[in-house]
């Protein structure tokens, strides 16, 4: 049975170092909430990075970097193992993003990171505000309900 995450106030980059760990260890995770977990920095510096890596590269070759959270948070967590082995991608097949929390891991208990959980003094952003700043269309679950 696969571990559940809730990324809700997580701090991104070291939610995936943790994830990226537990991985390598051979544990199936489930990451729920994606949209949520939170990017420490000036909105201004985190939207410049985030629009140059989209940017990078060539349309037909790549690489290709996400818009959306889920995929975001997914190469977050990528970008933690030794993606080109094959043990990093093994590792990588065992992870699940998701935006919001689906109805098949609602009974689940959620686990919180206890490391991310750091509170920021300086700005920081939302996965999910920074998807829609880059022009992803995705309607989640508080909208919806709205």
């Amino acid at each position: 049975m696969a571990t559940v995450i809730d990324a809700s106030g997580a701090v991104l980059g070291r939610m995936a170092t943790h994830v990226a760990k537990r991985l390598l260890e051979g544990e199936e995770i489930v990451i729920v909430h994606a949209e949520r977990a939170i990017i420490s920095g000036s909105r201004d510096a985190i939207l410049t990075e985030y629009v140059e890596r989209r940017e990078r590269g060539a349309i037909r070759k790549g690489p290709n970097y996400p818009r959306v959270p889920h995929l975001l948070v997914k190469r977050a967590v990528r970008g933690m193992i030794p993606y080109q082995s094959p043990r990093g991608r093994a590792a990588y097949k065992r992870l699940r993003v998701e935006v919001g929390l689906p109805a098949t891991y609602a009974k689940q208990p959620l686990v919180k990171v206890p490391g991310a959980m750091k509170q920021l003094t300086h700005g920081s952003m939302s996965v999910g505000q920074l998807s829609k700043e880059l022009g992803a269309k995705v309607r989640f679950q508080e909208e919806a309900k709205a």
